[in-house]
């Protein structure tokens, strides 16, 4: 005679979801029955999904950059706001791209060297064809850079904008006030930028002069100072 298991015990089967994936991205539930012994009195919530709509995988925002349309040059004095040349569009991504080249380097401040840089980068002005056709590059001169100023912390993050030094901030302002005393019509361009480089005693100066620019090549560049504006002011 078969022996009869003790505390035998009868077991009940009760619906339990689980969330099943489809092809469509969406969530469903299938309803799945396991048993359940009454002796744990375990109670289970069947949850529905409640989402109808299939989920992109890659959710797309659309996003918008802006330019300004001049750069933080203090204003020469007995001169109206309507009169104040512009600036080139050329002259604007310049600036843009120094404040790049100053944030690639972790460096606080956009310096002179920066300006520098950044018309490289652009590379599209005159001044810069003149700068790399003179064999001054973008490379040569962040490598001048770190020789000069040094590496900064490799744990520091530099600001959106790092704010311009008091040289960087006289090249704008030399720029400006050479162009409202030439008394020609047009836009302040990236030759002005660079002739303000070269106009003040500072890192920028030194790496012009280390790569081989001086006062012959500054004329070169003063005499194509004002042919540099036909370029788009739509900046992407």
């Amino acid at each position: 005679m078969a022996a009869t298991p003790m505390n035998s015990l009868s077991l009940s089967h009760v619906p339990f979801s689980l969330p099943i994936q489809s092809k469509c991205h969406s969530l469903e539930q299938k309803t799945l029955f396991l048993p359940l012994s009454p002796l744990t009195e375990l109670n289970l919530a069947i949850k529905r999904s409640t989402a109808t709509h299939p989920v992109p995988k890659f959710s797309r925002r659309a996003t918008t950059a802006t330019v300004s349309f001049s750069l933080p040059a203090s204003k020469p004095e007995g001169i109206s706001p309507d009169k104040l040349p512009k600036w080139s569009a050329r002259a604007i991504k310049s600036f843009a791209m120094a404040e790049l080249e100053a944030r690639k380097l972790k460096y606080p401040n956009t310096g002179t060297e920066a300006l520098l840089m950044g018309i490289l980068n652009e590379g599209t002005s005159i001044a810069a064809k003149f700068l790399r056709a003179n064999g001054i590059t973008l490379f040569k001169v962040r490598e001048e850079t770190v020789k000069l100023l040094g590496k900064s912390d490799m744990y520091f993050f530099s600001p959106e904008h790092p704010p311009l030094t008091e040289p960087a901030q006289r090249v704008l302002d030399w720029a400006v006030a050479k162009k409202v005393e030439s008394g020609q019509s047009g836009e302040i361009t990236v030759g002005h930028l660079l002739l303000g480089i070269w106009s003040e005693e500072s890192a920028g100066r030194k790496i012009l002069a280390t790569l081989g620019f001086d006062d012959e090549k500054a004329k070169e560049i003063e005499k194509t100072v004002d042919k540099d504006t036909t370029f788009s002011r739509s900046i992407v």
